[in-house]
């Protein structure tokens, strides 16, 4: 299997015909907003340490041969594959696993960002560092645009969450760009309704997914056949839990947005989540904003993503503060507190 590594999440070392690091041996530095496993912070940068790849612990690597497997799958079965990036660690980590699947060549279908117009500035920062890195082609469609044009409406809120008008932005992105599989980073342990889905989830022509209409994986053989007008979700680390992400992070020292290291941040307390003040999310009335050191376990629209109270600021903290958490990993993300099955219903009309 080939050990290509990017270090500090964006430079592929470690691979003949790879390209190498700026100076070798060297720091690389990177941008305001990414933070390095083993980087210091300097002035609003990081400088991040090259390392050499070492062997993975053994399920970590066979985690990983799976979803290099998926990958390759995607690239033999489909015309147009693409791969959904939201800049959050699991499709930073999917990015990563395509890189090493297709080295020494570069990762064969582009990236697609459904920009909700609510994202941090950190996420959208290493998004565009990490596309550079890369050398991918990343293709951005707008919520705002869809809005625009009057396809969703703005929830009457004052601070609206986007997450649910998504779906229709990338049902359109989807259809415009004639795309057959999009590549995920869904994992089965994030959600109920996640652990539905098999590695090749099967779209029908509207969109829709249907739980009740999932194909046999035995042997792990993938049936991509479809209709024209139809579509995969393919999700390459299904089988991988928060833990095993963050411990791959670590074997492989990917760099991520600082938002998932304990930081110094102003919130609000709302519904029982804490919510990071900033351009779209304000103090209601009666409401108090505390100053609070705080981290970030899952990244999405600012509106409803809850920070966590913590002090883990580097790897080793943050996985063991994964492996004895007692909450899970999208327990304060508002959207999905909306209704039991609020993320089946979601998935349902067309969500990632």
């Amino acid at each position: 299997m080939d050990d290509t590594t990017l270090a500090a999440g964006v430079e592929a070392t470690g691979v003949e015909g790879a390209e190498a690091p700026e100076a070798a041996g060297g720091p690389n530095r990177v941008g305001d907003g990414v933070q390095g496993p083993n980087s210091a912070a300097t002035d609003g940068h990081v400088s991040a340490r090259i390392q050499p790849t070492t062997l993975l612990p053994g399920h970590l690597r066979q985690l990983e041969s799976e979803a290099i497997f998926v990958l390759r799958e995607v690239a033999a079965q489909f015309e147009r594959p693409y791969l959904l990036f939201s800049g959050g660690k699991d499709s930073i980590v999917c990015a990563h696993l395509a890189r090493k699947a297709f080295a020494p060549g570069r990762i064969p279908f582009p990236l697609l960002h459904i920009d909700t117009g609510h994202n941090f500035p950190e996420t959208l920062a290493f998004r565009d560092l990490l596309v550079k890195k890369l050398d991918v082609r990343l293709l951005v469609r707008s919520v705002q645009d869809s809005i625009d044009a009057g396809r969703v409406q703005e929830e009457p809120d004052g601070d609206p969450s986007r997450n649910r008008l998504q779906t229709v932005t990338l049902l359109d992105a989807l259809t415009e760009l004639r795309v057959d599989a999009a590549v995920g980073g869904a994992r089965r342990d994030e959600e109920k309704a996640r652990a539905k889905e098999r590695f090749f989830s099967h779209r029908d022509a509207f969109g829709q997914w249907n739980p009740k209409n999932q194909r046999p994986e035995l042997w792990n053989l993938f049936n991509g056949r479809k209709h024209n007008d139809e579509h995969f979700r393919v999700f390459p680390i299904s089988n991988w839990t928060e833990l095993d992400i963050w411990q791959y992070i670590a074997e492989q020292e990917i760099g991520l947005p600082s938002l998932y290291f304990a930081h110094e941040r102003e919130v609000v307390s709302r519904d029982g989540i804490l919510l990071a003040i900033g351009a779209f999310v304000k103090p209601r009335p009666g409401e108090t904003v505390s100053h609070e050191r705080v981290r970030f376990r899952t990244i999405g629209d600012m509106t409803c993503t809850g920070a966590f109270r913590s002090s883990a600021s580097d790897l080793g903290e943050i996985i063991e503060e994964v492996a004895t958490a007692r909450i899970t990993e999208r327990g304060d993300r508002a959207d999905d507190r909306r209704s039991e099955a609020a993320m089946e219903d979601r998935k349902r009309q067309g969500y990632f």
